[in-house]
C-alpha cells in the first residue's frame, strides 16, 4: 500500500480511536492521528505476521479494522508511559 493510504487509513483508524479509548483527551485530534498512523502500520504489520494474509492491499473495511485495534493499542500504550488514567466512561 502506499504511504498516502497509511496516512488515510492512520487518520480514520485515530479518529476511531479517540471515540473507542475514553480518559485521554489530552491527546486530542491531532494525537490521535498520529497514533492512529503508527497504530495502522504496528497493526497491519502484526496481523500480517500472525495470520499470514497481506493487509497492506488497498482501503477497505478489513485493512481499517486492524488498523483501528492497532491505534487503539497504541493510546493505551502511551497513556500507560505516561501515566494517564483512563477514568471515563469509555467503551474500552
Amino acid at each position: 500500500m502506499s504511504i498516502i493510504a497509511w496516512i488515510v487509513i492512520g487518520a480514520i483508524a485515530g479518529y476511531l480511536a479517540g471515540f473507542l479509548v475514553k480518559g485521554d483527551e489530552g491527546l486530542g485530534v491531532i494525537g490521535h492521528i498520529v497514533l492512529g498512523i503508527v497504530g495502522a502500520l504496528v497493526g497491519g504489520f502484526l496481523a500480517g505476521i500472525l495470520t499470514g494474509n497481506d493487509y497492506t492491499t488497498g482501503i477497505n473495511i478489513t485493512t481499517i479494522v486492524v488498523a483501528t485495534i492497532g491505534a487503539i493499542i497504541a493510546v493505551l500504550v502511551v497513556g500507560a508511559v505516561t501515566g494517564r488514567s483512563r477514568t471515563g466512561t469509555g467503551s474500552i
